[in-house]
């Protein structure tokens, strides 16, 4: 990247501020100067190489992803002991550098057809961009962004490019270029940087994970920023909300620096929250749990009060990984998890892969899930496991081996029947009877869950939950499925509702059914982190609910400013509502009256 220069020409539609919109990727309010950045083009041309030069050439790619290698261990330990929400990332992108998808098909390539390095590799990332292209679960194809990052420093090194582009910067300043990646932010230097702003990337992109870690404002995906705004220009940047405003009138700037204040002193108000109980006015409980991806996050677990995990995806084990984990291998992982937050329960997901969120490395003989004709309705998630059962039954081996060591709840995905979970319950019990029979110590009272995301397990749940210890409720699919919405695609993407009052209906009537029978209801979708819908989720009257550890401050203290009984009366009165621009609409009203510090002026 460079420096764009200053008197770079742009395009203005007008002499009227003007109003960007993007995603709040990390929270901040900024009024400052910007310095636009221009990513060189790296990647060379193709040329062909005479038979004598390919094993040099091939030597000259392997060196590459050595020192790409190398730099990311270094960043690495730099940050070992500030930023350890964010070190898993580096630990992905270490592995995506010795990943066979990218190395070893880059090397062959070069061979066979006796071509440059650069254009190898590009071909292979090529490859890797049409296979997450397929995957229909978006947090997952937005994965393909680290594989980019990746192959960007590889192709950076190829072309001889050095030194760090981002150390030379003077003064204050707001950062805007194409997209970061999470080394790039991580690399940027903390005394001079007020923020960013990137045309790329979405608010659950690594990118924005670190920025939320390292307490950068930033606001993610305005398309054309950078060709909108020149170096030395004023901005404001409104990292709560996702805006950007370009020149903004003196009114504007008093307007903003007013609401940085009011939002420091919201945020040194909401630290105090983290150790106090997350409870009602009137003194009714919902524990508040953290949702993960690795075992990196726990020091986020706990610096933000969490009262455990309420999903962790077990899949993330696997993307992770060069190699396909074996059964120590996970024991290890939960063992380490569990015996850190011990007393507090950990809550583990069995594997939910499969059609769109298909593993690589979990290939089994002439199964082709990425073949399915509609794979978000295929062979995904429990279903998966339990055609692959050798998979399902080492993994839950580890999991049983590993509760000895703390609180283990078990979670099983997408169950769609009662004789679907009994074929579920079948094999648990035998994993537990081999263990038992091979003198293995296991937590024989382990908690078992299961996920309501399908309409027929919502229907269902009055029956479903007489055999299980507690329903954890996951909107992201239980939303695409009732709806009929594929948030990937763009045509249907902004019908995807969470606060439809099917999608509230359903929820209610699960909570009722799991009540009737005793047992807890969680919810661990991300409308658990969404703060707009947090007040209707309590008013529906959850037990639990599990979102990003971030998150986690603001919802205790929303609770702490509630009561039940006006929780209940909201409840009751999103579900009359005809359908979701009603029930915003009458949020838009309710909350800045009910909420005046959290949803006030100063928070539009």
């Amino acid at each position: 990247m460079t420096p764009a220069p200053k008197n770079k020409p742009r395009k203005k539609v007008s002499s009227e501020p003007r109003v960007l919109h993007g995603s709040g990727a990390s929270p901040g309010i900024v009024v400052g100067r910007v310095l636009v950045l221009q990513r060189k083009t790296r990647r060379s041309g193709w040329y062909n190489l005479p038979a004598k030069e390919l094993d040099a050439e091939v030597a000259r790619f392997r060196n590459a992803t050595a020192r790409a290698e190398t730099e990311l261990v270094a960043l690495r330990s730099r940050f070992a002991e500030d930023l350890s929400d964010a070190l898993s990332i580096i630990d992905s992108h270490i592995l995506m550098i010795r990943d066979r998808m990218i190395v070893d098909r880059t090397v062959d390539l070069i061979k066979a057809r006796k071509i440059n390095a650069e254009w190898a590799l590009a071909e292979s990332l090529g490859t890797v961009k049409k296979k997450f292209e397929k995957i229909a679960d978006p947090y997952i194809r937005s994965r393909y962004a680290d594989v980019k990052h990746v192959a960007d420093r590889i192709f950076g090194i190829l072309a001889g490019q050095e030194g760090d582009p981002l150390a030379d910067i003077a003064d204050k300043v707001v950062v805007i270029a194409r997209d970061f990646s999470p080394e790039d932010t991580m690399r940027l230097p903390s005394d001079r940087i007020l923020g960013f702003v990137t045309e790329a990337g979405g608010d659950t992109s690594h990118t924005a994970i670190v920025a939320r870690s390292m307490g950068i404002p930033a606001v993610i995906g305005i398309r054309e920023i950078t060709r909108l705004c020149s170096t030395g220009d004023e901005i404001i940047l409104d990292g709560f909300n996702g805006r950007v405003f370009l020149d903004p009138t003196q009114d504007q700037k008093k307007q903003y620096r007013e609401y940085k204040r009011q939002h420091q002193v919201f945020s040194d108000d909401i630290a105090f929250y983290i150790q106090l109980s997350p409870e009602t006015i009137d003194g009714h409980r919902v524990r508040l749990m953290a949702n993960i991806e690795t075992a990196g996050e726990l020091d986020a677990v706990m610096k933000y009060g969490a009262e455990g995990v309420g999903l962790f995806r077990s899949e993330f084990d696997y993307f992770q990984r060069n190699v396909r984990p074996d059964e120590n291998m996970l024991f290890t992982s939960y063992r380490h998890m569990l015996a850190t937050l011990d007393p507090l329960p950990v809550t583990i997901r069995t594997l939910d892969v499969g059609g769109d969120k298909f593993v690589d490395q979990l290939r089994s003989g002439s199964l082709r899930l990425d073949l399915e004709r509609n794979p978000a309705l295929g062979l995904r998630s429990i279903r998966y496991t339990l055609h692959e059962q050798v998979l399902f039954i080492m993994q839950l081996r580890a999991m049983l081996r590993a509760s000895v060591h703390g609180r283990l709840r078990i979670l099983f995905p997408m169950i769609s029947s009662q004789g679907e979970f009994a074929r579920v319950m079948e094999i648990f019990n035998r994993v537990k009877d081999d263990l038992a029979g091979e003198g293995v110590d296991f937590d024989n009272g382990v908690e078992v869950g299961i996920m309501v995301e399908v309409p027929s397990a919502v229907i269902m749940a009055d029956v479903l939950a007489g055999g299980v210890d507690f329903f954890s409720i996951g909107t992201n699919d239980m939303i695409q499925y009732s709806l009929a919405i594929d948030r990937g695609n763009e045509y249907v993407a902004h019908m995807y509702e969470p606060l439809h009052p099917a999608v509230l209906r359903m929820i209610k009537q699960t909570v009722d059914a799991g009540h009737a029978r005793g047992i807890e209801v969680g919810l661990c979708g991300e409308m658990a982190g969404d703060v707009i819908a947090v007040p209707v989720l309590l008013g529906l009257g959850l037990d639990d609910l599990s979102m990003r550890p971030s998150a986690l401050p603001f919802v205790k203290r929303l609770l702490r400013h509630s009561n039940s009984r006006q929780l209940n009366d909201l409840g009751g009165r999103v579900l009359q509502c005809s359908d979701g621009p009603e029930v915003r609409s009458f949020l838009d009203s309710y909350l800045p009256r009910t909420y005046p510090e959290e949803f006030g002026p100063h928070h539009e």
